[in-house]
């Protein structure tokens, strides 16, 4: 049992370490305001929440951005961390509930595409209600600048309610695409090595049981 316990949080650290690397590969996209980067920070914790279950998935999330604070800072006052960490880990969470309950291709299939709209649709609703407001508020610049840098790419955004629909959504949703189509191919090669310790477990209650 402790032998268990043991190797849960090696992976779980090691997928940390992964997801917080992987923070500094981030990419603005022309289509989008310069504030909204992507970056598949989210790959190891969803292999994590596949391969060890959502809480641990959670975990990684939270990890990940714990470490980015003790080594990189923050420039947001911790609301970017707190965002990044609540938004991906309703994406992981949701996917890896999902797929716990009947592990299967299709189930992770499902299990991401309605962790994908769960995630799109939750980062819409934070970022109006909550997010964007504290950010304002750290940044001591009115919502309107926010709005103004979105009308600069687009311009059908012209409140905030539109900055949202038109930037937020379509952001989070294709964030949360490409990370589902990454980490389908990834899981599949790094399975056997995520579930070897309980392979072994399994070999020796088998061979103590003959």
């Amino acid at each position: 049992m402790k032998n268990n316990k043991l190797n849960t949080m090696i992976k779980i650290s090691l997928l940390s370490v992964m997801a917080f690397i992987l923070m500094f590969f981030e990419m603005a996209l022309p289509i989008f305001p310069d504030f909204l980067k992507i970056d598949i920070s989210e790959i190891p914790a969803l292999l994590g929440a596949f391969a060890l279950g959502p809480v641990e998935g959670i975990a990684i999330e939270l990890f990940k951005n714990v470490l980015k604070l003790i080594f990189k800072g923050t420039q947001s006052g911790f609301v970017g961390e707190f965002a990044n960490f609540i938004v991906g880990s309703i994406l992981v969470f949701t996917a890896g509930s999902i797929y716990k309950a009947k592990k299967s291709k299709k189930t992770a299939l499902i299990g991401l595409a309605v962790g994908s709209l769960a995630m799109a649709v939750a980062a819409s609703v934070l970022n109006y209600t909550i997010f964007l407001p504290l950010f304002a508020k750290v940044y001591k610049a009115p919502i309107d600048a926010f709005v103004a840098m979105g009308s600069k790419v687009n311009p059908n955004i012209k409140s905030l309610k539109d900055l949202v629909l038109w930037s937020i959504l379509p952001f989070n949703l294709l964030k949360a695409v490409v990370v589902s189509v990454i980490t389908i191919p990834i899981y599949k090669s790094v399975s056997p090595v995520l579930h070897k310790d309980e392979v072994l477990e399994d070999s020796k209650k088998n061979a103590l049981g003959n």
